[in-house]
């Protein structure tokens, strides 16, 4: 899906669904990260306008995610808690290529975002997919259709500033490393990513 190279073991489904209060936890933490992370974009690129108005409208959409999150933890009577360390975050963002120049640098972090996105819609339709509540099924299934939008996006954004056959190349590259990653990553089915 959306170019993974490497599927989450479907165990990981089958435990989430036995743990919806941590995943709602989880994902409402990746809901406010992605809107943050947005913003981050936004203040470093200011001068690039197509990119602030693409990503103010992506912005804006995390942030209404992360309220529906925040909603379905109320009526099912959890709270949100402290925050978490995402491990797969941090270790995506070690692939970050922190040379070359100011456009490199920003297809570089649009590459990363496009992958969490990625990740987070394969992971969000195997929710869709496989949990017994319909009402959690729409919910993941709405959240999995606009985290593809996601990728999507921030890929072609990529394609804006830098040539398309070096954000292909440089995006199979990031794919293969991200692969790796779940591969060595501790097994977590009590997260998103």
């Amino acid at each position: 899906m959306l170019g993974l190279q490497l599927e989450t073991d479907p165990r990981w489904v089958d435990i989430a669904s036995k743990s919806i209060e941590e995943i709602l936890v989880d994902h409402a933490f990746c809901e406010q990260k992605a809107a943050s992370s947005g913003i981050s974009l936004i203040v470093l690129y200011s001068d690039k306008q197509e990119l602030v108005d693409e990503l103010t409208e992506i912005v804006a959409e995390e942030w209404s995610h992360f309220e529906r999150v925040l909603s379905e933890l109320k009526k099912r009577g959890f709270s949100l808690g402290p925050p978490r360390k995402d491990a797969y975050v941090a270790r995506l963002m070690k692939l970050e290529n922190k040379g070359g120049s100011r456009n490199q640098q920003l297809c570089e972090k649009l590459l990363i975002c496009a992958l969490i996105e990625a990740r987070s819609c394969e992971r969000f339709k195997l929710l869709y997919e496989n949990l017994a509540d319909a009402d959690l099924k729409k919910f993941y299934y709405e959240f999995m259709v606009s985290e593809a939008g996601h990728y999507v996006s921030f890929v072609n954004l990529a394609k804006k500033y830098q040539p398309e056959e070096k954000v292909k190349n440089r995006l199979r590259e990031l794919l293969e490393g991200e692969a790796a990653i779940i591969r060595d990553l501790e097994w977590r089915p009590d997260r998103v990513h």
